[in-house]
């Protein structure tokens, strides 16, 4: 039988080489562009090996390998990277992968990377015991600490009046704020929670991809087709679809979304017959839609369907007394990731954590505990295992301040503060790549990059 490597790979033209690459080996390939995708793929198949970038929309390769250790998938992983980060380097291989290997790939070390991998000794019945996640252990990673500030409270009164019924929920929040984590609250708490929850990242959906994502093709509708393949609101019917980053559909799919969340029913691309589906819509989005409907980028109609009620998720810097709470849970976390025996956090330690601005929010607040409990000593978190914070945002500079200084007219990456003004842009946006990335007059990937380039953690 054909050996199965899941390829975790966001870029469209790269992901489609390995698969093609994969499938020329003899191996069968599954590609997947995100984290959640690539947890969900697991529920129903065993893998021999996951190849997976480093960088992804929703987390990041180390993320995956944690979750997929967590729940004693005991298989090998090769990370993919832009950059020779020794660090992560070091953290992946902690974690238990494989091996570590730089973009561009070399397909004959790729190769030889894979046979070594997948010659590795197993028992088997470690490996049929652990191709599926346990339940128990599925409900422990799902748990997310709430936080019992008042502000968070509202919110989960307004999940609890809005889950049983039918209606389409709008979240808006700032990038890192939990945004899918309410998502998956309300459908859980919902009639179809024994349906599926499937999650789209519409940000990183082209024009182009984006109907054979969400719809679906045919084999042989375009060049890359080569086989058919189920769209997500047929893979969802009867349960939920999370639209992620909503915002950044182009005009053109935002019309054929419109069209299937009116009339409850999708055509895959190449077939010439509609499929009936059953699914409630759950969008989310950290960007002003009104504004874009003002600029015409968003469609007013499609704007009303998916907002029949909108919550609003805080950022973490409102919400300073939830802080202590999230830092124990994500210590409890890098404990069970990193061996480790962390069970307190310093008083100065935590000080210096409430006074941050947070811009990636929980995501951020999550990245700086692990890392910091990785540079631990003992069973204490302290001050100086923390990593150096940038000025708060009363010392930072804005674009605009950058653009008056020093007679800016625009913010090409072509200049010697790169980094100052990825800081710059990152903070005008709040944290919001794709709207960052806009400013910079870069695309989000080369946004990425520049952010691994100079340790910009946000």
């Amino acid at each position: 039988m054909e050996k199965r490597i899941l390829i975790v790979e966001d870029d469209v033209t790269f992901g489609t080489m390995l698969k093609t690459w994969v499938a020329k080996n003899s191996w069968e390939p599954t590609w997947v562009t995100k984290v959640e995708l690539a947890k969900q793929e697991f529920q129903n198949v065993s893998f021999d090996l996951v190849l997976s970038d480093l960088r992804l929309p929703d987390g990041d390769g180390i993320i995956l390998l944690t979750w997929i250790r967590e729940n004693k998938i005991n298989i090998p992983f090769i990370i993919m990277t832009n950059y020779s980060d020794v660090q992560t380097a070091v953290l992946a291989m902690k974690l238990g992968a494989f091996d570590y290997l730089q973009k561009p790939i070399n397909p004959t070390l790729l190769q030889q990377k894979i046979e070594m991998a997948m010659r590795q000794p197993e028992r088997a019945e470690e490996k049929n015991a652990a191709s599926k996640p346990k339940a128990k252990q599925k409900q422990l990673i799902n748990k997310v600490v709430k936080g019992s500030s008042l502000v968070m409270q509202r919110l989960y009164s307004h999940v609890d009046l809005v889950a049983p019924t039918k209606m389409s929920v709008l979240i808006l929040g700032e990038s890192g704020t939990g945004k899918e984590y309410i998502a998956r609250m309300i459908h859980d708490n919902s009639n179809r929670k024994s349906a599926p929850f499937v999650a789209v990242d519409c940000g990183s959906l082209s024009m182009e991809l984006a109907p054979s994502e969400l719809f679906g093709h045919k084999k042989g509708s375009f060049t890359s087709a080569i086989s058919d393949k189920t769209g997500v609101f047929v893979e969802a019917n009867g349960g939920t679809v999370f639209l992620d980053e909503v915002g950044n559909l182009s005009y053109e799919v935002q019309k054929q979304l419109l069209r299937a969340l009116q009339e409850q029913k999708v055509r895959p691309v190449g077939s010439a017959s509609d499929v009936k589906v059953d699914v409630r819509i759950i969008a989310a989005t950290n960007e002003d839609l009104e504004k874009a409907i003002e600029d015409g980028r968003f469609r007013q109609d499609l704007y009303h369907r998916i907002n029949e009620f909108s919550v609003n998720v805080p950022p973490l810097r409102e919400r300073v007394e939830d802080i202590e709470e999230f830092c124990y849970h994500f210590i409890n976390q890098a404990n069970e990731e990193l061996s480790k025996d962390v069970d307190k956090i310093s008083d100065d330690a935590l000080d210096v954590l409430k006074q941050q601005n947070w811009l990636g929010n929980l995501r951020e607040l999550r990245n700086v505990i692990r890392r910091s409990v990785l540079f631990a000593t003992d069973n204490v978190l302290r001050k100086e295992n923390l990593p150096e914070f940038p000025k708060n945002n009363k010392t930072q500079k804005s674009l605009s301040d950058i653009q008056e200084n020093q007679g800016v007219k625009d913010f090409s990456l072509n200049k010697n503060n790169e980094k100052e003004l990825i800081i710059a842009a990152l903070n005008e946006a709040h944290g919001n790549k794709t709207v960052a990335a806009k400013l910079l007059q870069i695309d989000r990937k080369t946004l990425y990059n520049k952010m691994h380039l100079y340790n910009i953690e946000l």
